[in-house]
């Protein structure tokens, strides 16, 4: 591609095809024979231990009596082209073109249903391959007022699991959701806007306002999904609609003094229908 001893000069070659001129002439070195036989050894775990990254792939080597560091094992990989099999999906990554709402939720209080909503999206595991979850979730009560799952990450399976308790019990005064490209959707915002609900968006800084539906992932994963498997999303649909009635009605919780969801939900719900009257 380029061409030494030419008129036009090694510089000018190299800015005419946007190179950097230092690597034009740069001559890499030859591959030890060490290396070589790391990165065969390599080559071959990686078809028995698809799943291991650099970290335990570097104690699989020292095992075998290879003196070799992390950093070293990470080169290899990079120049063999592999790394380790592990699902990789970005679920809160924002659309460009979209508008981030503000954040609502500074020194807030939360003490009362239908106050915030949360919602996020996590990805529970099936026999062959994995699913997208998506939670409505009031804070105050912890109750799960709708869930729905996908096998894609389009907005239309959130806004469907909005629209339910929407429907049910009404539009909440503020929700709470991260920047991921669902959640800052034309479609999620109407679906708000319409319903005069406030919106909050925490950014930066603020992973802690997610804590409340990040601890029902915990929760769903150890106590269902873990727990019994699923070999597709027929059969995950059907488990998750058993799990999440045993979470609203049966599960105790000790932030809320042991009581359940459905209790601290509806209990004050009730509580306040003489207040509004």
């Amino acid at each position: 591609m380029i061409e030494h001893g030419a008129e036009v000069s090694v510089t000018r070659q190299a800015e005419l095809l946007d190179l950097s001129r230092s690597s034009v002439c740069y001559t890499p070195g030859p591959i030890s024979e060490r290396d070589l036989v790391l990165m065969r050894r390599l080559d071959e775990l990686r078809l028995q231990i698809p799943f291991y990254s650099a970290p335990k792939l570097t104690r699989e080597l020292r095992k075998e009596g290879h003196d070799v560091g992390r950093r070293h094992v990470t080169t290899l990989m990079y120049r063999i082209w592999i790394e380790a099999i592990c699902r990789k999906p970005r679920t809160s990554m924002p659309a460009r073109e979209a508008a981030v709402q503000p954040y609502l939720l500074g020194n807030l209080t939360i003490n009362r249903p239908n106050q915030v909503w949360a919602s996020n999206i996590t990805y529970p595991p099936i026999a062959h391959g994995f699913l997208y979850l998506v939670a409505i979730l009031d804070v105050a009560s912890r109750k799960v007022l709708a869930f729905r799952l996908s096998n894609t990450l389009t907005a239309d399976f959130c806004v469907e699991a909005l629209q339910e308790p929407l429907a049910k019990f009404g539009p909440p005064e503020r929700f709470s959701a991260d920047q991921g490209s669902q959640f800052i959707s034309d479609e999620w915002i109407s679906e708000l806007d319409n319903a005069g609900v406030a919106i909050s968006m925490d950014g930066k800084g603020r992973w802690i306002d997610n804590v409340f539906v990040e601890r029902l992932w915990r929760s769903v994963k150890c106590e269902e999904v873990y727990l019994h498997g699923n070999q597709n999303g027929t059969g995950a649909r059907t488990a998750l609609n058993r799990y999440s009635g045993f979470f609203n009605v049966r599960r105790s919780h000790q932030a809320l003094e042991y009581r359940t969801p459905d209790e601290v939900y509806f209990e004050s719900l009730v509580a306040a229908l003489p207040m509004a009257a």
